[in-house]
């Protein structure tokens, strides 16, 4: 299977700092793949705070996730901090992706990078609903 590649943005207009605690690491001593998701919807979370929203209110529409990416550059150890930095791009009407990368915040290594699939839905009917206007104007003004 080829391996997933993708280049980063050249600007992020978001970043969070994340420690990695223990309950992060696997038996390997590292960065537990399933906790990498973790630390990054923790990030996600942040992001849409950061404009004013929870997830469960981004303009008046929640959001779900739709996939999601993840390509590993290095380890993450236990004790490190990890800078996440994220932007949307790659519009549609009903979503976009949330770019982001990970890196060591002490050794500027780059631990991850990736994207989440973010797709905005409508409360009553529980389908996809088109990008809302505020939330782009939030973005644009970031």
């Amino acid at each position: 299977m080829p391996r997933i590649q993708f280049e980063l943005p050249d600007h992020f207009i978001f970043a969070t700092d994340i420690q990695i605690y223990i309950s992060h690491v696997n038996q390997g001593g590292h960065l537990d793949n399933a906790q990498l998701l973790t630390l990054v919807s923790e990030a996600r979370v942040r992001f849409f705070k950061s404009l004013g929203y929870t997830e469960g209110n981004v303009a008046g529409h929640p959001i779900v996730v739709g996939d999601i990416v993840a390509q590993y550059k290095s380890e993450g150890f236990h004790g490190e901090t990890m800078r996440v930095s994220m932007v949307p791009q790659d519009y549609n009407s009903y979503g976009f992706d949330l770019v982001y990368r990970m890196e060591c915040l002490d050794t500027h290594r780059e631990v991850a990078r990736g994207k989440i699939g973010i797709v905005f839905i409508d409360r009553s009917t529980h389908k996809v609903a088109l990008v809302p206007h505020e939330f782009m104007a939030r973005v644009k003004a970031s």
